[in-house]
């Protein structure tokens, strides 16, 4: 592992791990290609139309999720850190280039990946949110639920790759 993995403030942040049946290569990939990302993003009903990545610090990741009415929600931030196959963090609190930008709840999202001996990926997903009241928020919205049904989205695209 070429990170120091992230130490979770339970107060603020939250958290979901799991081991999936897919190495992290895969997995990896699903996060920062954006066709693949279109295919799992949004918790199904919902779907993700477009998706935009410029994988290095300081670049773009978009994605634009639509509910089953025709809602549609901008997510717009900014690459902080790539390590291929082991992290990608970005944060909506940012937009491209490091420019600050106003948003409803900013968070920073972690994702790290580390190889199981079966093969597979100890998947270790994290939202950093800058207050209790915003970590609270999202955890209402159903933040372990909804990442968890996009994981299971994600390994069942790969698996068809």
């Amino acid at each position: 592992m070429s990170f120091t993995p992230y130490t979770l403030d339970p107060t603020r942040d939250l958290e979901l791990v799991r081991e999936v049946d897919v190495p992290p290569s895969l997995v990896f990939r699903a996060w920062t290609t954006p066709e693949l990302l279109k295919r799992w993003f949004a918790p199904k009903p919902f779907e993700t139309p477009e998706a935009e990545v410029d994988l290095r610090p300081g670049g773009i990741f978009r994605t634009v999720m639509r509910s089953p009415d025709g809602q549609e929600f901008d997510g717009t931030g900014c690459v902080l850190e790539v390590v291929p196959d082991q992290r990608f963090v970005w944060t909506g609190a940012l937009g491209p280039g490091f420019r600050p930008q106003p948003a409803e709840m900013p968070f920073t999202g972690i994702i790290e990946l580390e190889p199981t001996p079966s093969g597979g990926t100890r998947y270790r997903a994290i939202a950093v949110h800058q207050s209790e009241e915003d970590n609270r928020k999202h955890a209402e919205m159903g933040f372990v639920e909804g990442w968890g049904t996009c994981l299971d989205q994600l390994v069942e695209v790969v698996k068809a790759l």
